[in-house]
């Protein structure tokens, strides 16, 4: 590995080494949040230790005869209560118990009768921040609720305890927080990092070698969030594969079909020659089978041409624009292919307002082939309606026939390119590309109804402007 490597490894960590950074970083974060109040709480204990040691050395004072302390008892019991003075107040009397010869300038006053914690916090940091002199604290002796306790002391020894404490508290949320991140970074290399970075590596192979059965990753028993996904995985790589498979085979069969396709279609068009021959000949048997022939013919030639084209069509560059429906129906209703004699009827109840964003090209192809199949199934009389109306966000527009309906057969394979069609020698294309067209569009093509007094088809658009 070179040193660039390794230099851009450390600057972008791996999800292990965040999720280290990261348990260590709100462990911190929490303790800081601990500290902050047990600061403030080491500081208060602390002026209150002092009075009560204060109040305990004003004890020796009142148990002596006479009331009087040498100087050097005196000094050894303040310096013992780590005060430079006593002060008790009994009702508002005042009594000066035990004092230093030479007491220092009180540079604050705290009564820890008054203060909240707001104050303590805010009081500990002033001075682990600045400087530390003689303060004067004022308490009711734990003992004697009557008594107030006042004390002299000097910060120095009270500021040493306080860094002493906060480098104890920061030593213990270290190492808090390196056993912690260490436990939740192995615990979470087991059950999430190990496992991700299996389907990661498992989906560049598949990438690599869709088609080889090996790259599908295996089945697993985990019941959880990363078991649900190496099973939907698993479950979602055999059936790609399994398409790809029929992709590949599909290619290489419509490959062959196209060359098979390209010869037949030239003995087509031989035998159609010989048909037009045949179909100029003096026996009367042999024109009234010539029909016949060259319908089979023009149905064969039919097929491959059809066949071909929708093996090799391209997806179409749709040129979307505001369509105005009924316009587009009344250019319908002219080229559907109506019969001359006026047996089906042609309605038009598209409203002049309503249009559609799509592309009127490919639009009108959808309802073409819709349109022509409504009237080979009607075979001649009946009644053919179009009618369009907003729906759901689009526009729905119904191509409704009186036809005898579609046969049972052709409703199990609709939709299915050489297998739903509803007539006898049709290849099922027109629906399938249809169907394909609008999809493009971001609509469908449904079947909503067909009986034996009629079929109805709908083709579904979006993004309709009434």
């Amino acid at each position: 590995m070179t040193l660039r490597a390794l230099l851009g490894r450390l600057r972008k960590p791996r999800l292990s080494g965040r999720l280290l950074l990261l348990t260590m970083l709100f462990v911190l974060i929490g303790e800081v949040v601990i500290y902050v109040p047990s600061i403030a709480r080491f500081r208060l204990s602390f002026l209150e230790a002092r009075l009560d040691a204060g109040h305990l050395a004003t004890m020796a004072r009142e148990a002596s005869p006479d009331g009087m302390l040498s100087e050097d008892l005196e000094a050894r019991l303040l310096a013992r209560a780590m005060v430079e003075g006593v002060v008790l107040r009994r009702s508002e009397a005042s009594m000066l118990m035990l004092s230093s010869r030479m007491p220092p300038m009180i540079d604050a006053t705290y009564d820890l009768r008054k203060e909240t914690p707001f104050n303590l916090v805010v009081s500990a940091f002033r001075l682990m921040i600045g400087p530390a002199g003689a303060i004067r604290v004022l308490g009711t002796a734990r003992d004697a609720p009557g008594v107030v306790v006042e004390v002299v002391l000097k910060e120095a020894y009270l500021r040493e305890q306080m860094f002493d404490f906060s480098r104890r508290i920061f030593t213990l949320s270290l190492v808090i927080s390196l056993i912690t991140a260490t436990l939740v970074f192995l615990s979470l290399q087991w059950l999430m990092v190990r496992p991700m970075r299996a389907i990661t590596l498992n989906l560049a192979r598949f990438r690599r070698e869709p088609e080889n059965v090996t790259s599908v990753i295996a089945s697993t028993d985990r019941s959880d969030e990363v078991g649900m996904v190496q099973q939907e995985l698993s479950v979602m790589q055999r059936e790609l594969r399994a398409a790809l498979i029929q992709k590949a085979r599909l290619a290489a069969l419509g490959a062959a079909v196209s060359k098979i396709n390209h010869d037949l279609r030239n003995s087509l068009a031989s035998a159609m020659l010989v048909s037009d021959r045949l179909a100029q000949s003096d026996d009367p048997t042999v024109r009234k089978v010539t029909p016949r022939l060259i319908a089979a013919i023009d149905r064969a030639i039919a097929l491959c041409a059809n066949t071909l084209s929708f093996t090799q069509a391209p997806e179409p560059k749709l040129d979307f624009r505001q369509v105005a429906l009924r316009p587009l129906i009344a250019e319908l209703g002219d080229t559907v292919g109506l019969p001359v004699e006026g047996g089906i009827r042609w309605i038009n109840e598209v409203s002049d307002s309503l249009s559609v964003r799509a592309d009127p090209t490919q639009l009108y192809r959808i309802l073409l082939n819709l349109a022509r199949n409504s009237v080979e199934a009607m075979n001649g009389q009946g009644e053919l309606r179009v009618l369009a109306e907003p729906s759901e966000g689009g526009v729905a527009i119904d191509v409704i026939d009186t036809g005898p309906g579609l046969a049972p057969k052709a409703l199990e394979r609709l939709f299915q390119p050489f297998a739903g069609s509803a007539k006898p020698g049709g290849t099922g294309l027109g629906l399938a590309i249809a169907r394909e067209l609008a999809r493009f569009h971001g609509g469908d093509i449904i079947l909503v109804k067909s009986t034996p007094e009629g079929t109805r088809f709908r083709v579904w658009l979006p993004n309709a402007q009434a």
